[in-house]
């Protein structure tokens, strides 16, 4: 079957909402002379660059180059504008670098920019073309989730873009109001976010890859009657510990939210992602039950080795067509969705191959499952409807569901069904499945037709041609799975330069640590902090470390030969050159007197801090003493203590050696710290996970940090980098 749907690059030409999707090549540029680009320069007429490599930082509130004539067409080739320094940390870029302003028929060719907050921004430029750039090595933040524990600070949200709140996020390219757009042939690896486009419609997306990103790679806002054709959106992930937990945090492969909808979704790779694709109807269909991220076509896309949800898909109408889907927690979630259909579709290895609540009108047709733990689950919440205004404007009940031609083959479970009604399962084949069918006694109206022959492969609608596509896909022996995903202080590690990674713990002792990277060889160079006695190997090689110390400082240096290195700032070192790989971790042995209070409402440490301060002069309810600062809760954040309404009080001395050093503070709810009795960070109010930065020297520190957690998720993290 996934032969027959390959894309084919043929002279077809395919029509959707009336738009030709195969590209017109515009007529050659005439030859201009060569001018060298100024930083605030405004272009207003046709203009070719002198080849070279720019640093043009953004003027402050403007971006570096703006582009304001119609029908202008910029080749960029032998041109790389850099907005800051190429190895300094990526969250240090900042500002626009091209901003198309208003023009029409724009097309941007060639280039080679990094070093922005975003690389290329249209704003109102219809019919602008994107191609043929490399837009790699832009803005991204440093994250804060470690191996054992994530941070909520990571989180991302992407549910409000009506202000064009998304900027804040970065991307290499940022469309908003330019209909008729092309994006073809674009690489952006190791930023934030490739595309994002919101309020346009009619775009053509294609041929690129943006992969490797610690947000999305594409994301659509109000984006509607556009084909996302044959694009490579891997490893675009963030809040993935393998072993530890899985949590996506909000990124994607591909994004799609508020009414975003009638777009074709065709022979993409969106595998190892936060979640493959993310589609939400929208805040204005949650409050209103109108509309939607409707009727969208997804066909012959690998959604694959998600980290939450290969696909989820919610409140919304649409229809997954042969698109393959293994080894994610969830294969598909599509909490109320409806009219929807999911016809001939390959799905393996997932916690839950198919998972839906509260939907209606379900088609499940002619899809295979293999080796899931549960292929089908069908339910309805037992409790009342939640407060939504679509709960409310709409019949939320879970009914109405068709599952038939199906081929169930080592699935614990094949189909569960709870809290639904009028479901029919038939003409479905079970081979060495547990239980094919669990119905709880509140699952009314189900027919349930036992092992039949499968009366043969199912209609499947022709994958339509599109002239020059490539097939995006993974090969069949390219790296695969989600242990594969990696995700460091700065975003998923690609696998194209050497690198040292525990394999378990940090805290584990030995510590372990693995040298990942392309095929090559490594000798130890030097070790400070523990000892081994592998001194030498070939990738992959673990390497166990011993350290006697307490606390940890310690530094690992190999020399890596191999093939070719792309380090993770876009430095290309050639096959059989050395290349320097450094494992560094630090903590200082500290022993914090940690003492617990609980508080009601009058003494609020922000409404009432005298009240508050009282309290805190009363014996405390525990007192332990800990050698690091790390709580992350829903609930308690250490035993014997309340769930909510809970203050302590941390105190230390701190013993630095010579050197640079970084405190990080990330607090939800209030949190201050103070060095030596001065107040160095002061964040004290009820917020969602924040980070205070504060730079330190060598010395001797007495430290105190007192902390309040008032209702929800509490986060109090306290940590020394080593620089």
């Amino acid at each position: 079957m996934a032969s027959s749907l390959r894309l084919r690059a043929t002279a077809v030409t395919i029509l959707l909402g009336g738009a030709a999707l195969a590209a017109q090549q515009p007529a050659p540029a005439p030859q201009l002379p060569g001018v060298v680009p100024t930083a605030g320069m405004v272009i207003d007429k046709p203009v070719r660059f002198k080849p070279g490599t720019y640093r043009l930082a953004a003027p402050k509130g403007a971006p570096a180059i703006t582009i304001r004539a119609d029908g202008v067409r910029l080749d960029f080739a032998g041109v790389r504008l850099e907005g800051g320094d190429p190895i300094v940390d990526p969250d240090q870029y900042a500002g626009t670098g091209i901003l198309v302003d208003g023009a029409k028929n724009v097309r941007i060719e060639n280039l080679t920019i990094r070093g922005y907050k975003v690389a290329i921004q249209g704003r109102r430029a219809p019919g602008l073309q994107i191609s043929h750039n490399d837009l790699s090595y832009n803005w991204k933040p440093r994250l804060w989730s470690g191996i054992e524990k994530e941070s909520l600070a990571d989180w991302l949200t992407y549910h409000n873009n009506e202000k064009d709140e998304w900027l804040r996020y970065g991307a290499a390219i940022y469309l908003s109001e330019s209909d008729g757009a092309e994006v073809d042939h674009n690489i952006a690896v190791q930023g934030q976010n490739g595309l994002l486009v919101t309020r346009s419609t009619g775009l053509k997306i294609w041929n690129n890859t943006f992969s490797w990103m610690s947000g999305l790679g594409i994301g659509l806002y109000r984006t509607t009657e556009s084909q996302i054709v044959s694009n490579r959106l891997d490893w675009n992930v963030r809040g993935y510990s393998h072993g530890f937990y899985n949590r996506g945090q909000d990124s994607a492969a591909l994004l799609m939210y508020e009414q975003s909808s009638k777009n074709l979704v065709m022979g993409n790779s969106a595998t190892h992602g936060g979640d493959g694709l993310f589609l939400w109807a929208g805040q204005s269909t949650l409050d209103s039950g109108q509309g939607g991220a409707n009727d969208n076509v997804f066909q012959d896309n690998d959604f694959s080795h998600a980290v939450a949800n290969g696909i989820e898909a919610t409140f919304s109408r649409n229809r997954f067509i042969a698109n393959r889907i293994d080894d994610c927690w969830h294969g598909v979630w599509a909490g109320y969705s409806y009219d929807t259909q999911f016809i001939a579709n390959v799905f393996a290895g997932n916690d839950e191959a198919i998972a839906i609540e509260h939907g209606q009108n379900i088609a499940i047709t002619g899809n295979r499952f293999r080796g899931d733990g549960t292929a089908i689950r069908v339910w309805a919440n037992a409790g009342p409807d939640p407060a939504w205004g679509f709960a409310k404007a709409r019949d939320t009940r879970s009914r109405e569901y068709l599952i038939t031609q199906n081929e169930f083959i080592a699935s614990k479970t094949a189909i569960s069904l709870t809290r639904t009604t009028n479901v029919r399962v038939e003409s479905n084949t079970y081979a060495t499945v547990g239980v094919p069918i669990t119905t709880g006694a509140d699952a009314r109206g189900v027919s349930f037709e036992p092992t039949v022959p499968r009366p043969g492969p199912v209609s499947i609608p022709p994958v339509p041609a599109f002239a020059g596509a490539m097939d995006a896909r993974l090969p069949d022996n390219a790296r695969r799975g989600r242990m594969t995903i990696i995700v460091d202080e700065w975003g998923p590690y690609d696998f194209r330069s050497p690198k040292l990674w525990p394999v378990g713990k940090p805290g584990d002792r030995p510590l372990v640590l693995r040298v990942m990277g392309p095929p090559g060889k490594w000798t130890m160079k030097s070790i400070r902090g523990g000892t081994t006695s592998v001194r030498e190997g070939s990738i992959p090689t673990d390497i166990p470390v011993a350290i006697t110390d307490k606390g940890l400082d310690l530094e690992v240096l190999l020399e890596y030969i191999g093939e070719q290195v792309t380090t993770p700032r876009g430095v290309v070192v050639p096959a059989g050159k050395p290349v320097p790989v450094v494992y560094r971790a630090y903590e200082p042995p500290v022993d914090w007197t940690v003492k617990y209070w609980a508080f009601e409402p009058p003494s609020d440490p922000v409404q009432f801090p005298q009240n508050f301060a009282a309290k805190l002069a009363e014996p405390p309810i525990k007192t332990e003493i800990l050698q690091r600062l790390d709580f992350l809760s829903g609930g308690a954040i250490g035993p014997n203590l309340p769930a909510n309404r809970v203050a302590l009080r941390a105190e230390s001395i701190v013993q630095l050696p010579q050197g640079l050093y970084e405190l990080a503070v990330i607090s939800d709810d209030g949190v201050r710290v103070w060095i030596d009795d001065r107040l160095v960070i002061d964040r004290w109010s009820v917020h969602e996970s924040e980070v205070d930065r504060l730079p330190l020297t060598g010395g001797r520190y007495r430290m105190k940090v007192e902390y309040f957690e008032n209702s929800g998720w509490a986060e109090l993290q306290v940590r020394f980098i080593k620089r």
